[in-house]
């Protein structure tokens, strides 16, 4: 699989670059800590496991979620990319400084061979203070640099010789773009707007486009708006995949969490304040107001639907005060500092207060999660899905909008109309119950009947929701906990494995 990064050359990145050649050699390093051996934590495909079902003896069973269906191996994955500044990877690991010295010595010959291509830079859309590193962009009109980022995809995929391609926005927040009739609502109108060099057609927008117009993935890992009614109905009409928006790593997964768990508890939230400063370039860029808004909006809204679900506690129009800070202070570099506050109401009048301080080495949390959404994403492209009745029904895709990848973004992209969901424990299922069908296991439930009600260990309790999963197929053949593998392009019937050693709760 080829994964194209725009802003490869930033500290996301050249992390990632650094991590898959650290992982693919199994390479080692001294710190002042011991011995470091390189490894995915922090990826939910490489470092998590999930629940398959119980034992003979009831004991649970869980496999490794890359073991449960056929993925990419990241080793496998071939990288490439396009950044505004010319240093090669090499040296932009050297210029992040996120990564250990005995580390970098050990892919620094490795990196500094690939060098990222000219992209296009818009300073209306960035902060000003970005100009410096802009040496290495695309001239021309707008659709003069849409038609170069065709080439660069084209040319990859040719000499790369790989069989889908993955292309993730990894560079600066831009602000939001201007969406108004005429300009970018329809697919018409975008691709005219583009044609008229329109203002408004911002960076994001246009990689989006060359990433649709040649059958790519396309998933932005920033907050701008860079998918404008526009661009989501040309990925409906060109049947790609996209999604969004900007990576869910540190403190706002915890807010994820911590709201749904206060909520869900009965405790009313009714203030929430969160202050991060940091040093890297992602701190530079968002110290402009217009950008900042932008990653202001994606980390507020990460608690709405969990409010909305408690109508005991919040009236109609009620919801938490919330504010979010963000400052720029070069001296703590990638370590970023965030500080959340949540004053809830209890009962009888009372108040609780919870105040958290958590270190977040950005890019470290950031990474695995553009490994992630790259497999993830080239998994859900190869997933489809059927109703049992009426006979024969044709098989369909995802919808264009890959709204299963929502547990790795803030500001969840979801197809219009469909609800937002951004509790993760409810984001995690998801993804594993839809994994788990398509080799055949019913959705997880936890109820765990056989423990709590007097029946034999080992039956199975999930007769009652097998209907919900009627038939699915994945492309690919995965190995199953016993040791055999099973081709898992064919179909199921949604019956859960029944085996000696492992049954479905």
């Amino acid at each position: 699989m080829g994964l194209m990064l725009v802003g490869w050359g930033g500290n996301n990145g050249s992390t990632l670059t650094a991590a898959l050649e650290a992982n693919k050699h199994s390479l080692e390093w001294r710190t002042r800590h011991g011995v470091q051996k390189a490894n995915w934590y922090g990826s939910i495909t490489q470092s998590s496991t999930v629940l398959l079902g119980s034992d003979a003896s009831g004991q649970d069973v869980y496999i490794p979620m890359n073991e449960l269906v056929p993925m990419v191996n990241p080793n496998d994955i071939v990288v490439d990319g396009w950044d505004i500044s010319s240093l090669n990877i090499g040296e932009s690991m050297k210029r992040a400084q996120v990564l250990e010295v005995g580390l970098q010595d050990q892919v620094y010959k490795r990196l500094a061979q690939m060098r990222p291509r000219p992209s296009i830079y818009d300073p209306d859309f960035i902060a000003a203070n970005q100009a410096e590193r802009a040496d290495n962009t695309i001239q021309g009109t707008r659709y003069e640099q849409y038609q170069q980022i065709v080439k660069d995809i084209r040319e990859f995929k040719q000499q790369s010789g790989v069989d889908k391609v993955v292309i993730l926005w990894t560079a600066n927040t831009e602000r939001f773009a201007e969406v108004k009739d005429g300009l970018n609502t329809t697919m018409a109108d975008l691709e005219r707007s583009l044609k008229q060099n329109h203002s408004e057609i911002s960076p994001s927008t246009i990689f989006a486009m060359a990433a649709i117009a040649e059958n790519c993935i396309y998933i932005n890992g920033s907050p701008q708006n860079t998918f404008v009614p526009g661009v989501i109905e040309m990925a409906e009409h060109y049947g790609a995949f996209i999604a969004g928006d900007d990576f869910k790593s540190g403190q706002t997964k915890l807010k994820s969490v911590l709201v749904d768990f206060l909520v869900s508890a009965g405790i009313k939230p009714v203030s929430i304040v969160s202050y991060n400063h940091l040093g890297n370039n992602d701190g530079k860029n968002l110290s402009a107001p217009q950008q900042f808004r932008s990653k202001e909006i994606s980390k507020s809204n990460v608690v709405d639907d969990m409010v909305a679900s408690n109508h005991i506690l919040y009236g109609a129009d009620e919801h938490p005060d919330h504010c979010v800070v963000i400052k720029y202070v070069p001296y703590v570099g990638d370590s970023k500092r965030a500080m959340d506050e949540y004053t809830s109401q209890i009962m009888l009048g009372g108040h609780n207060t919870l105040v958290i301080h958590n270190t977040c080495e950005d890019s470290l949390l950031a990474t695995p999660l553009i490994l992630d959404l790259a497999i993830l994403g080239e998994l859900c492209s190869r997933i489809q899905i059927r109703r049992k009745e009426p006979a024969g029904a044709e098989f369909v895709p995802f919808r264009s909008v890959l709204s299963l990848l929502s547990y790795l973004c803030k500001a969840p992209l979801v197809p219009h109309g469909t609800p937002v969901v951004n509790s993760l424990f409810r984001q995690r299922t998801a993804i594993e119950n839809i994994l788990r069908a398509c080799v055949g296991l019913p959705p997880l439930s936890h109820m765990t009947l056989e423990h709590r009600f007097d029946l034999p260990i080992g039956e199975n309790q999930s007769e009652g929701v097998q209907h919900i999963v009627k038939k699915a197929r994945v492309n690919g053949t995965v190995p199953m906990a016993n040791g055999t593998s099973e081709k898992c392009n064919g179909v199921h019937n949604g019956d859960a494995h029944r085996s000696e050693k492992v049954s479905s709760h």
